[in-house]
């Protein structure tokens, strides 16, 4: 039985640079579709699951690091930043989103391959995600984890992306203590110990936002949410 080829969605809307690594991956023996805008690589990592995402920044719908954020409240698949944004800033803030990598355009195929082959090894550690809810209701409160909507009693509710992802976080594992070192390591790239009052902030305004109910506070340990 042949080895299943590892998948790569290349989320590009410049032609050129698209046709670049699309044929470098067919012909290093990957498999490989593309998206062309935010949302349709968001569907995109929904529905077929791919082993690795190259993402530029540069979208014309959404920003690269809004997709991020969106992905990582319901997906660990590794994402590879691919942009022309070179700043550390850019660089940074995407890390921080959620994302595995970043190459900086221009670039060579080479590095690029090797970046991927980087993905690929981290890969082997893991198990392949499984299909999963893309939507969650609890009383009143709906969330829809791919487009990014949280509504309260049919309201569209306004989050943060921070808010979003600690929310999304606790209703993946609603009736489950989550520990503030889990909801850092998970919503905080590179949490230190003072990230914890940010924690406890943020934690604040999402409760205002919802209501208080939902969310259930272990003090000296973390928060749960609760099914009502």
């Amino acid at each position: 039985m042949s080895e299943q080829k590892t998948s790569v969605l290349v989320v590009e809307d410049d032609a050129a640079v698209r046709n670049l690594i699309t044929t470098a991956l067919s012909s290093h023996g990957y498999e490989w579709t593309s998206a062309t805008t935010g949302a349709e690589a968001i569907v995109a990592i929904n529905a077929s699951l791919p082993n690795i995402v190259l993402l530029d920044l540069g979208l014309p719908d959404i920003d690269g690091q809004n997709v991020i954020t969106k992905v990582r409240a319901w997906s660990q698949v590794p994402i590879i930043v691919v942009s022309a944004r070179s700043d550390d800033l850019d660089k940074i803030q995407a890390l921080d989103a959620g994302a595995d990598d970043y190459l900086s355009k221009p670039f060579s195929v080479g590095e690029l391959l090797a970046r991927i082959r980087t993905a690929e090894r981290h890969l082997s550690y893991q198990v392949r995600e499984e299909p999963r809810e893309v939507t969650f209701s609890n009383g009143d409160l709906y969330i829809d984890y791919v487009a990014g909507v949280v509504q309260l009693a049919g309201e569209d509710l306004h989050l943060t992306p921070k808010e979003f992802r600690l929310l999304c976080l606790l209703a993946r594992n609603v009736g489950r203590v989550l520990t503030h070192q889990f909801l850092l390591r998970e919503a905080w790239e590179g949490a230190q110990e003072g990230d914890l009052a940010s924690l406890r902030v943020f934690m604040g305004t999402l409760r205002k936002k919802i209501g208080s109910r939902y969310i259930q506070t272990h003090v000296g340990v973390g928060y749960r949410m609760v099914r009502v």
